[in-house]
């Protein structure tokens, strides 16, 4: 039988560090992924979070950016207003069968 093997877990202070050392100082992925035991691609990874959007970068465990925490606001605003015109709809069907 195989052992689980746990996930470890890096904070956003931790990462941000980690690439504004990669673009700041100009040291490579390689370099620091040895000296602190992550693979360079995850390195990679957190390289292109900070560049696609330093300003929200690695939001973590159930927190959405600006962007997704909008358009989640837009579908529930949506699903009201759909539920109110399926109201008025068979309010109007009702009322208009009762005055013929």
């Amino acid at each position: 039988m195989s052992e689980k093997k746990n996930r470890r877990k890096f904070t956003k202070e931790f990462k941000e560090e980690v690439v504004l050392q990669i673009l700041t100082e100009g040291r490579s992925q390689a370099e620091i992924s040895r000296e602190i035991g992550v693979h360079a691609n995850t390195i990679g990874n957190w390289v292109r979070q900070y560049e696609a959007n330093s300003s929200e970068a690695f939001p973590g465990n159930g927190n959405r950016t600006s962007l997704e925490e909008e358009n989640r606001r837009l579908k529930r605003e949506l699903a009201s207003a759909k539920e109110d015109r399926d109201i008025l709809k068979k309010a109007l069907a009702f009322f208009s069968k009762n005055s013929k």
